[in-house]
């Protein structure tokens, strides 16, 4: 089966292409967490972005207005101290009985590669996963020395330990990357590609993994455009790119369900999915088949297209396996 999540847009939200993101209230940003949730949408992926709300603090929101969806936050790994990090996370955690999540987001460079890992092992060397009795400023005898960051006997005990470590999200396409993810990430986040087919850095990635003798998990953040019929989602793709001020291009339609102008349309990523709700269930399928666990799905206007989503979507994606979110276990005790 399949996961499906949702990235939110933490700048607000407009219904047409090439215009301001309207300034709105940040309740209408948990309105959209809260549609994500009734509309059984299994994770929320918090961007970060210069320009719009806290991706920490949206994501305690969120977490705080849901009960099963699963929240992650995008940050950088200059955010700050790691042993801090994985305090707050650690509190998100007892508060949302376990379903905060990490995404870190660093750029190709070998230093921010160096500083993420460097990040994740302090992290990961303060958290106890397993209960561990006593207060007060007593460690755990973790000491770390290294090139950005530095720790003395740190480890946490009493009501910040027993508690599972956030799911790590690690994206990029580069060896570095994959290298990171295979060595500290729990799963690793692709985009469609023109000139590298997902099969390929796939097997990559399973190379990188079994190098170090771990298995991650994979997930494709991919916009996407559907309807009723292949025609009516198509005729929506190239209104967003008219509305942009572009004109469409042919070339940009990569086949009967893959579009590349989601970019000029104002969204992130370049190539998406665009057709009949039957027709992207069915890509969506494919990727599965390939060894994809979860897509990233992201829409506009955010509210409307996860109701399309949950209503029209999620149940042809994998009819034999979706359950109603009420029905899924809570794996960590209040």
């Amino acid at each position: 089966m399949t996961g499906i999540d949702w990235r939110l847009s933490v700048r607000g939200d407009s219904r047409r292409a090439g215009t301001p993101a309207a300034r709105t209230g940040f309740r209408d940003l948990l309105d959209t967490v809260d549609a994500a949730e009734l509309a059984g949408i299994d994770g929320i992926l918090v961007p970060h972005d210069p320009s719009g709300d806290e991706s920490w603090v949206v994501a305690g929101a969120a977490l705080r207005a849901t009960r099963h969806v699963r929240v992650t936050a995008e940050f950088s790994p200059a955010f700050g101290s790691p042993v801090y990090a994985a305090k707050v996370s650690a509190t998100l955690q007892r508060l949302s009985r376990g379903r905060f999540g990490w995404r870190l987001r660093a750029t190709p460079a070998a230093e921010e590669y160096r500083r993420a890992a460097e990040f994740l092992e302090v992290a990961r060397g303060v958290w106890n996963s397993e209960p561990v009795g006593g207060n007060g400023f007593e460690g755990t005898g973790f000491d770390y020395d290294g090139e950005y960051f530095h720790v003395a006997d740190g480890g946490f005990r009493g009501i910040l330990s027993g508690l599972p470590f956030p799911r790590v999200e690690i994206a990029g396409d580069d060896g570095a990357a994959l290298a990171l993810s295979a060595r500290l990430g729990d799963v690793h986040v692709f985009a469609e590609r023109r000139d590298a087919p997902l099969g390929d850095r796939l097997i990559a990635l399973r190379s990188a993994a079994a190098a170090t003798g771990r298995t991650v998990g994979v997930a494709l953040e991919i916009p996407v455009i559907a309807r009723e019929s292949d025609d009516e989602a198509w005729q929506r793709a190239e209104r967003l790119i008219r509305q942009a001020g572009a004109v469409p291009d042919p070339a940009d339609r990569l086949d009967h369900a893959r579009w590349a102008g989601f970019r000029a349309a104002g969204f992130d990523d370049e190539i998406g999915l665009v057709g009949s709700y039957s027709t992207v269930a069915a890509r969506l399928r494919e990727y599965a088949a390939a060894g994809v666990d979860s897509v990233i799905l992201t829409g506009r206007p955010h509210i409307e297209e996860i109701h399309r989503v949950g209503e029209h979507l999620l149940h042809l994606t994998d009819p034999s396996a979706r359950l109603p979110r009420a029905s899924r276990s809570e794996e960590v005790p209040a």
